[in-house]
């Protein structure tokens, strides 16, 4: 899809961050958009930073509804006429021992991070065959090409994105289907995310994640539209997410020792 005038994108977590910027650069290269997200004046604020050139519809629509998708789904397609793309990109951060965490946070995360992602995708890959013309783009994150102490459901929702989007792009391959499919693997951006996340210690883990983030939305925005232009199985997102790919070659003795000790200088008690 290497023209995306004219085409027709759904984006969910569509009211901030990354979200909200590739919304913008879609519509600044001619895309219509159905935007969704559970935050209406974020979504609404997005619609209008998108402009009155292309068409605009929004939707307030949890990702971890089945249902609620497939009902998104179809009104993109009643509103629109048909659509060409789903960036499957709401997700949560959960940063929590995995001992102690508990298990209605683990469900969170996978419910959001994983689950939307498969929901969205199978939702919207009948409508996108029936484009001619699709691309799914499923968000997964430098932590679903390395693990990170304190992150165990979050790597676990993000590799299972991995994985999945693998398996699914091979698939359309197979079957010659008329759609492609992209793993977005981001680095640290400078969003919300973790400000809206849940943690064991919130404030050290918002220093913390503030310190390290390296990308604007903005950045990632045009990385992830260029990543669809060029069929890109993955996308590395960030200097950093450059970085944990060469750790993620590395045998896992060396990679964990790294990691380790990484986090032991990144601990309170150290900071």
């Amino acid at each position: 899809m290497k023209d995306l005038s004219d085409k027709v994108a759904a984006v969910t977590g569509a009211a901030s961050g990354i979200g909200r910027a590739v919304s913008i650069e879609l519509a600044n290269r001619g895309c219509h958009l159905a935007l969704c997200d559970v935050d209406e004046v974020g979504l609404a604020r997005t619609a209008d930073l998108c402009g009155t050139a292309v068409e605009v519809t929004t939707s307030i629509v949890d990702v971890a509804g089945r249902d609620d998708m497939y009902e998104w789904s179809e009104q993109v397609v009643a509103d629109h006429g048909r659509v060409n793309l789903i960036i499957n990109n709401a997700g949560v951060n959960l940063s929590h021992d995995a001992e102690t965490q508990s298990i209605a946070d683990v469900e969170w995360v996978m419910d959001i991070d994983f689950w939307g992602v498969v929901h969205g995708t199978q939702a919207f890959l009948p409508h996108l065959k029936a484009s001619g013309e699709g691309h799914v783009v499923n968000i997964s994150s430098v932590f679903g090409l390395v693990s990170i102490p304190s992150q165990s459901a979050y790597n676990a929702a993000k590799f299972a994105v991995r994985g999945y989007t693998d398996a699914l792009r091979m698939e359309l391959e197979l079957e010659g289907a008329p759609v492609s499919a992209t793993t977005i693997h981001p680095g640290g951006i400078k969003t919300n995310i973790v400000r809206n996340g849940r943690a064991q210690d919130q404030q050290h883990t918002i220093e913390r994640f503030d310190q390290v983030a390296m990308t604007t939305p903005e950045k990632a925005a045009r990385q992830i539209v260029k990543a669809i232009e060029r069929d890109r199985r993955r996308a590395l997102i960030g200097p950093d997410a450059k970085v944990f790919d060469l750790a993620s070659r590395l045998p896992a003795r060396v990679t964990h020792g790294m990691v380790k000790a990484l986090s032991r200088r990144a601990a309170p008690d150290n900071s």
